[in-house]
């Protein structure tokens, strides 16, 4: 089951969240800045001991003082265009991370819209291989997990829905 809702992930009262993260995990802006912020020192001392990430892949944490047991953090493509493996790479963050959320025995889990701040990935792009990814994903996986998609404004929340009514959801 996959799901949109628009507000703050890190109030999200699921087994983990996804952060995306930059390649240090050592906190940034968006997202990141608001995990870390939200979740405390313990996050970022505990990050210093994961050696970074690499793009398209995923770590994962405790939660901290979120009310998420976990957070795993992903490192999504900056944007070049499109000619360099963005899309791959974007889909691979929500495979990586909903693999990693099985592995840890997570029921729920939520992702933000990955890549699509800063890193300048188009958003209504970036939704729709987020939701082809995810929907494919959970079919493997059964129904083992609940997903939901978090939009953090009314603009990102059209794009996710917008790509769940162009897979016929």
């Amino acid at each position: 089951m996959i799901g949109i809702v628009e507000g703050d992930i890190t109030r999200l009262q699921v087994d983990a969240i996804v952060n995306a993260a930059n390649r240090s995990l050592l906190g940034g802006g968006g997202v990141d800045g608001a995990i870390h912020r939200a979740a405390g020192p313990g996050l970022l001392a505990e990050c210093r001991g994961l050696g970074g990430c690499e793009t398209g892949e995923a770590k994962a944490t405790s939660g901290h003082d979120l009310p998420a047991r976990w957070v795993i953090h992903t490192v999504g493509p900056v944007w070049r265009g499109g000619e360099t493996g963005e899309d791959a790479l974007l889909a691979a963050c929500y495979r990586r991370s909903l693999a990693l959320a099985e592995e840890l025995g997570a029921a729920s889990l939520a992702f933000p819209a990955i890549s699509t701040g800063v890193f300048g990935f188009p958003p209504d792009r970036a939704a729709r291989i987020a939701v082809e990814t995810l929907l494919r994903e959970t079919a493997v996986a059964e129904g083992r997990i609940s997903v939901t998609l978090v939009a953090f404004d009314e603009r990102t929340a059209r794009h996710l829905g917008n790509a769940m009514k162009a897979a016929g959801r």
